[in-house]
């Protein structure tokens, strides 16, 4: 149907006579098909410079923050050996669970403040007080004081996953928003490798403390991401700055119109009221549930391993340098497979992906616990990586599609912060078994049923999102009239 048909409708006149008034009425109706079905036709165009500036700096923010978490892992062996602190192997398990606690507080923080004020001002500001929070943890006099900087930088690392998350996924095609997600994400990984890598060159000669101080570079990033990043055209829209939303989209060069479409004409108030409301409603709440408790598991996994695979594979007979060498081929098969699950997952759902690599995880975590050689011990460690931080990346990219518009980057945030709780319990529970000296086959037992759990969870999540059906409610409700 024509737009001049559309336009011509709209300006039909009510006159008096009934015959009018009825030809008006089923103008009127046929005027809000041509409304629903020029916004279907409107299809978001993404161009490939913006898509790649934003997952550029999207990924340097996660490059980041997978440094500063993955720093504990690696310094680890050396605060063992700290001849001031003499720290105990539950003492540095609680000083790593600090900056996760600061996760917590800060996913659930800035998740609903991003979703208020938006998405590139928090990204920023979680990436400028994690930097400074590395400086300081470097310069700490104690381990009160180390484990006190270690939380409020961990503040900002809760906060930035789920803004830098709901960019990346916003400014990508849809054929590509899971693959997108996955090289974002991926430098988790390979920040956790770098710090493992910058440990294996210099910390034998340097000591820990500059090792944590390289955690401070990332400040660099800053200006860059406060002149180049765009804010989120959605955000722009939900809160009714049509104004600055069309200079940006004309700016990077995409239709408004499709954002309005892709929103299908809904008035989303961002009072908190209705952000959590959309969490727990009674067709989102078992959903939440069982993102939650996958997200818990999964996290669990992955930062009990991420924190002490070194120091379980010393107690399994290898040297530091062999330990650490564990640790850059986990983070580096994350890195690589969290791509190909991206690619996996578009093209077969990223349900059924990350559920069947969350078991294949779970089988290869427990095959650690059987002496094998170092080539199958290798093996066995990257579909480790696969099979938790690979299928945890494409995870997070998963969780906004199950939510509305209004309420995905406070969806993730949550989510993420309930995984917190797992990210401060594996660290505890990897100490708590290294203190004890039962040996490792009770660590990685209990990491493989963590992994376990989450595939289980996860594919009992319903398959039709909430998010989806609110679609075509909506849809269905403009075409009745």
């Amino acid at each position: 149907m024509s737009s001049e048909r559309c336009v011509a409708i709209r300006q039909h006149r009510f006159h008096s006579s009934p015959r009018r008034i009825g030809a008006t009425l089923g103008a009127i109706r046929f005027s809000r098909r041509c409304i629903v079905k020029t916004l279907a036709n409107h299809e978001l165009h993404i161009p490939a410079r913006t898509t790649g500036i934003v997952l550029l700096l999207c990924w340097l923010a996660i490059l980041s923050e997978g440094y500063d978490l993955g720093v504990m892992g690696t310094i680890i062996p050396a605060l063992l050996k700290d001849p001031v602190w003499h720290l105990s192997p539950l003492e540095i398990g609680t000083m790593g669970s600090a900056a996760l606690l600061g996760t917590l507080i800060g996913a659930y923080a800035f998740g609903v403040l991003s979703d208020l004020v938006g998405r590139k001002r928090v990204l920023i500001a979680c990436v400028a007080l994690f930097s400074l929070s590395m400086l300081a943890a470097a310069n700490a006099s104690t381990p009160a004081m180390f484990s006190f900087v270690r939380l409020i930088g961990g503040l900002g690392l809760g906060g930035v996953i789920s803004a830098a998350a709901t960019l990346t996924v916003e400014y990508s095609a849809a054929k590509s928003k899971n693959l997108n997600f996955a090289l974002m994400y991926s430098g988790y990984s390979l920040g956790a490798l770098v710090s493992a890598l910058v440990g294996m060159a210099f910390m034998a000669a340097h000591g820990w403390r500059a090792i944590v101080a390289v955690g401070f570079l990332p400040i660099v990033f800053v200006p860059f991401m406060m002149w180049l990043l765009p804010e989120s055209l959605d955000y722009l829209v939900a809160t009714n700055r049509l104004d600055q939303a069309g200079k940006l989209a004309k700016r990077l060069g995409i239709s408004l119109e499709a954002v309005v479409g892709k929103r299908n004409g809904v008035d989303h108030s961002l009072a908190l009221r209705d952000v959590v409301e959309a969490l727990f409603n009674r067709e989102t709440f078992v959903t939440t549930m069982l993102v939650w408790i996958t997200e818990f598991m999964a996290i669990l996994v992955i930062y009990g391993l991420g924190v002490w695979l070194p120091q379980i594979m010393r107690k399994s007979g290898y040297d530091l340098g062999s330990s650490l060498l564990f640790l850059v081929v986990f983070s580096l098969a994350s890195a690589i497979g969290g791509v190909l699950l991206g690619r996996i997952s578009d093209r077969f759902g990223a349900q059924k992906t990350i559920g069947l690599w969350f078991f294949i995880g779970a089988l290869a975590i427990a095959g650690l616990s059987i002496k094998s050689s170092l080539l199958v011990n290798y093996v066995l460690v990257s579909l480790a990586g696969f099979g938790t931080v690979s299928a945890g990346l494409i995870y997070l990219g998963f969780i906004p599609t199950l939510y509305p518009l209004h309420a995905r980057t406070t969806a993730t945030g949550w989510a993420v912060g309930f995984g917190r709780f797992g990210a401060m319990t594996g660290p505890l529970v990897g100490g708590v078994i290294t203190g004890m000296n039962v040996g490792v086959t009770w660590a990685f037992m209990i990491f493989a049923g963590a992994a376990l759990i989450s595939c289980l969870a996860i594919l009992c999540i319903p398959r039709k999102a909430p998010a989806v059906q609110q679609r075509a409610s909506i849809g269905a409700t403009l075409n009745s009239h």
